[in-house]
Formats: C-alpha cells, structure tokens, sequence
C-alpha cells in the first residue's frame, strides 16, 4: 500500500449495499473513513474491511448481516495479527444491527484521530431505509443527460 495514502479521507455515506455483494464496501488501507447513514443488507464474507491501520467511524448505518452464521461480523482485518489491530481506530456509534450482526471496535474510543474520520453529522439509522431509497445505478446512456 502507498504511504502517502495515510492522509486520505473518505467518506462513504447514502449507499445500499445488498444482494451480491461479498465484501470490500469499503476496503479500508491507512487513512481516515467515515462510512455513514449506509444499508447493509447483505454480504457474504463481511461488510467493512482494512488493513494497514486505518482509522474507521461507522456511524448510523444498518447492518443486516447474511443466514450464515460464520458471517455475521460486519468488521474483517487483513493482514494483522490481533495484537496489531486491536491498536487500530474503529468505533461504531449509532448503528443499528439486526440478525445478529456485530462490528467489532479496536483503539482508542474517544480518539482525536475520529475527527478527520468525520465529514458530516450521521443522520439516526432507523431512517436509514428512507434515505437510501433511491440509491443505486444510475441509468446514464452516452450523449443524454443522467
């Protein structure tokens, strides 16, 4: 991974993550995420990834996580042992987790390193459903207007 993306923030807010996703949504290496107000209604193997410490504040989305009882948590880190990780900055405030799904925090809660993982105010995530409603491909055809 590149050094200098350990400067990088994104923010991740009013998507719909559903049926045939896997996992990567996002996929998080050094920087700062904010992931925000999103509906997680299904993945496969997990929802949230990282590696390379980045940090992550998960704030009002909904997770629903999969049937499969081996998949339930919504967090995965990659190339980490535990010990290293456990280091890392990730806080879920304001979700909201059904069928069992968890997120799994690491670091420091209340962590100063949170407010570059912050771009906006999380909005509750029983609303959720609403504000991602129209979510989704745009159906955009060249030479018109999307």
């Amino acid at each position: 991974s590149l050094m200098s993306d350990k400067n990088m923030q994104v923010t991740i807010a009013f998507n719909h993550f559903g049926e045939g996703l896997i996992q990567r949504m996002p996929r998080c290496r050094h920087g700062y995420f904010h992931v925000v107000n999103n509906d997680y209604t299904q993945w496969v193997m997990y929802a949230i990834g990282g590696s390379a410490q980045p940090t992550i504040n998960s704030q009002g989305n909904r997770y629903v996580a999969p049937g499969n009882p081996f998949a339930k948590e919504v967090t995965k880190r990659i190339d980490a042992p535990s010990s290293e990780w456990k280091k890392w900055n990730w806080k879920s405030a304001g979700d909201l987790f059904l069928n069992g799904a968890y997120f799994t925090p690491s670091g420091a809660g209340a962590s100063p390193r949170y407010s570059k993982a912050s771009s906006l105010g999380a909005k509750s995530a029983s609303l959720v459903g609403t504000i991602t409603s129209d979510a989704g491909v745009l159906a955009c055809r060249r030479g018109h207007q999307c």
